[in-house]
């Protein structure tokens, strides 16, 4: 059964389409047949952070009943089927957001999940993603404009007929990560399905125009979304990360073979 998720925020900078482009790549790297969907026609971003900015033909020319929605799928990291949206003024003019449910229509018959990575704030070209997904995801950073944007997006949300299944805390200090888990889920009425803590590779991830999820797999922010991603699917988290070597390692061994060498005497 298709799942079809969309990504929201309620401002801009939340980390929201950095949050879609990983999460998307995991649920592939899972093994589920995935595709993520940049529906922020007006700011498109997901083309950029893969390296897709100058792909032929995107989601505005579909949009605009140029071409058909298979010229305009491309081939993403780990098997993840990404469409992005392009980055020019003319071809958002010439895009008709209306037609994204038709769009939505075929690519269902084709996958396990669709992720929409939708338009931050709200506005006419944000409704229809969080109306016509299963439910939607809220990604939010611990700041109080933040937090209030959210809140906004997710009343429209309801609104619209659509449901917020839960919210994502991006940038989180890892000290901090329960205390602001109880918060968000006090304020925004939805529960946390997960936190993913401040991490520099992030950004080194997206400066080599590739996910960190398959950059950098075992830093703390990719752990934390394949937690995200495992709990979607419905299977357990399982930690990769192979045992700490150098010094921590070689004092295990040795206070090991201490106490093996005194239990024998």
């Amino acid at each position: 059964m298709v799942r079809v998720y969309t990504i929201a925020s309620g401002k801009g900078g939340t980390g929201k389409t950095t949050v879609s482009v990983n999460l998307g790549t995991m649920l592939a790297q899972l093994g589920k047949e995935t595709y993520l969907m940049d529906a922020d026609i007006g700011m498109a971003n997901v083309g950029l952070i893969l390296g897709l900015q100058d792909a032929p033909v995107t989601l505005h020319e579909v949009l605009a009943g140029k071409n058909t929605i298979d010229e305009g799928i491309y081939n993403g990291p780990a098997g993840l089927k990404v469409i992005p949206s392009g980055i020019s003024l003319q071809g958002f003019q010439q895009a008709d957001p209306d037609k994204i449910r038709d769009v939505l229509s075929e690519i269902v018959k084709r996958c396990d999940y669709l992720l929409i990575d939708a338009p931050a704030g709200i506005s006419k070209d944000g409704v229809v993603p969080l109306a016509v997904a299963d439910e939607v995801i809220l990604v939010v950073n611990p700041e109080l404009s933040s937090i209030v944007d959210a809140l906004k997006t997710k009343i429209l949300t309801e609104v619209v007929g659509g449901h917020v299944l839960g919210t994502i805390v991006n940038r989180v200090d890892a000290e901090t990560s329960e205390a602001v888990s109880a918060k968000m889920e006090k304020v925004l009425g939805v529960k946390v399905i997960g936190i993913i803590p401040e991490d520099p590779n992030v950004r080194k991830a997206a400066a080599g125009r590739s996910p960190i999820v398959t950059r950098y797999p075992d830093s703390a922010a990719s752990k934390a979304i394949k937690k995200i991603a495992s709990e979607l699917i419905g299977v357990a988290y399982k930690d990769d990360t192979p045992p700490a070597k150098g010094r921590g390692g070689f004092i295990e061994r040795f206070s090991n073979a201490l106490f093996k060498k005194k239990a024998k005497n």
